[in-house]
């Protein structure tokens, strides 16, 4: 019995010696072969970098998807440019120049391709791996997918390295300027997606350089490259492989009489009858020989009809002739019949009180108001008085002021059916029974926020909260505080779209600001179609900027 206890102290005495006297930075795991293209780009921090197995972290190689296609003769020439996803499911990229072999890959070509010993260094405003011969790429798969990556041009403006050498998605994209009948994709161009400007780079060599017929809106797809500018900062740039890169959304703009610029949806104090929206009018208007209509949508829990979806859509009202005096209805409408706006003014919607904060705040009537009710007003169901316009009873807020969505739209003319789309609108939250696919729900409009197609799989997304169209603004909390909610962004007219979508803003209204505070703040500007200037609202009065 001695014995065995020494013989095992013994051998228990060696094992611990053996592992303290061995050093390892062994973490459990198996090191692969390929070093994520994220990885790989962090090596490089401003000077070239000799690529180890020690740097790569025991790897050699790297592998991805090509996404480069030189038969259009628009990329850098002899550039293989492969991306992946292996690293937080990012995709990064990176180029590679190969000579006349890069054009014998295609996109969708999955390769491997050794790299130890090679060069990373910036080249023309391109991070690439220098020094590799065609010997070390290794076709490993065909026609491998490439999901769309749809990226806002300001993301890549404000991160021009993490896009580099990838294939992104510029959508729903027009020219600025807008593009005339003899222009050509030839040189730089500018377009703009509604998050910033972007350039669209075509070679004078390239296949499509002259071609026309430039679309008014419409998704280019193409690899982002770099260029360095002042002061070292890289300036990013797109181009397209092939013609087929440029999508064609639509040929005519799509104008908007009227957009909405902001709203009060929760005053200090009580709501009832001290709710109102403001909207800009991008055109002259006379709503008695063009009329309009506003609806608005309040989906609270208590909304009448209740635990069901709008199966009228904005038309829902109470959808019910036996509903109970005093509850909400579901969509509350207002008639604009009468009265003038001039473009680039302000005009409001709302309860009569025309007061800007609550009960105990100061009047705003000396406003442009199109169409004041006391939405308030306790009337049968079947009476006018405190009822919407065609619809909706009377409440105590038009707004939910909750978890569950509420929003409101505007709509050319008086009619509004299951049908009927508006010309503008916005959300606000999301909860609540929306959408029941495939038809019933609150139909959109194209703007800055929802699509009535779906702009890149091209599918019917005609409703709120159907395919993307899932974006909202948000509830301003606390509650009862006096929140403006202010919608800055650009919208051009000539174009008919938001060349800057529009971003919530809250103002904190107190009882004794003024209509100079939330007129006199909003960052809505509209470009005038005939002259070239911008009106921008944001200064008292309005001024105009070449």
């Amino acid at each position: 019995m001695k014995k065995i206890i020494f013989y095992s102290i013994t051998f228990l005495s060696l094992a611990l010696t053996w592992s303290a006297c061995k050093k390892s930075n062994y973490p459990g795991g198996v090191i692969g072969d390929y070093v994520p293209l994220y990885d790989l780009r962090n090596l490089y921090k401003g000077s070239d970098v000799t690529l180890t197995n020690e740097n790569m972290f025991g790897s050699s190689s790297i592998t991805g998807v090509v996404i480069s296609d030189h038969s259009g003769k628009n990329l850098p020439e002899g550039l293989l440019i492969i991306q992946d996803k292996r690293r937080l499911g990012l995709i990064r990229g990176i180029s590679i120049p190969i000579g006349a072999d890069a054009a014998k890959y295609v996109p969708g070509d999955s390769v491997g391709i050794k790299v130890e010993g090679a060069i990373l260094k910036r080249v023309n405003g391109i991070l690439q791996v220098t020094g590799i011969s065609s010997s070390a790429i290794t076709k490993i798969a065909s026609n491998v997918p490439i999901p769309p990556n749809r990226v806002g041009s300001s993301f890549i403006l404000a991160k021009p390295n993490d896009y580099e050498s990838t294939l992104v998605a510029i959508v729903k994209a027009g020219f600025e300027p807008g593009a005339g009948p003899n222009d050509t994709y030839a040189g730089d161009k500018t377009i703009n997606d509604g998050f910033d400007n972007f350039t669209l780079h075509t070679e004078a060599t390239a296949t499509f350089a002259n071609t026309g017929g430039l679309n008014f809106n419409g998704n280019y797809y193409g690899i982002i490259f770099n260029t360095i500018g002042a002061n070292g900062v890289l300036k990013p740039h797109q181009r397209m492989r092939t013609i087929k890169d440029a999508v064609a959304l639509s040929s005519t703009p799509d104008i908007a009489s009227a957009i909405i610029t902001g709203y009060m949806a929760d005053a200090e104090g009580g709501d009832g009858n001290y709710e109102y929206m403001q909207f800009m009018a991008t055109r002259d208007i006379d709503f008695e020989v063009t009329p309009f209509c506003v609806v608005v949508t309040n989906n609270a829990g208590a909304s009448s009809p209740t635990g069901v979806f709008p199966t009228k859509g904005w038309a829902t009202g109470a959808d019910a002739l036996k509903t109970p005096v005093g509850l909400v209805a579901r969509t509350y409408k207002f008639n604009l019949t009468s009265g003038k706006v001039s473009k680039g003014e302000f005009f409001y919607v709302g309860g009569s009180s025309k007061l800007i904060n609550g009960s105990k705040s100061k009047s705003i009537a000396s406003s442009k108001w199109i169409r004041s009710k006391d939405y308030t007003v306790a009337t049968p169901a079947n009476a006018p008085a405190g009822n919407g316009d065609g619809f909706g009873l009377y409440t105590t807020g038009l707004f939910a002021n909750s978890g569950n969505a509420s929003g409101f739209a505007i709509f050319e003319g008086t009619t509004v059916d299951v049908n009927t789309a508006p010309i503008d609108v916005i959300f606000v939250g999301g909860g609540g029974s929306l959408y029941n696919a495939p038809s019933v729900g609150y139909k959109v409009a194209n703007t800055d926020f929802y699509d009535k197609i779906n702009p890149i799989t091209l599918a019917s997304q005609p409703y709120y909260r159907s395919g993307e169209n899932t974006l909202c603004f948000n509830y301003q909390l606390p509650a009862d505080q006096g929140f403006w909610n202010k919608l800055g962004g650009i919208y051009n007219p000539s174009l008919g779209k938001w060349i800057k979508a529009r971003s919530q803003s809250d103002i904190n209204l107190s009882t004794s600001s003024t209509i100079e505070d939330i007129e006199g703040t909003s960052l809505v500007r509209i470009l005038n179609a005939v002259t070239g200037e911008y009106i921008r609202t944001d200064t008292i009065p309005p001024t105009r900027l070449k």
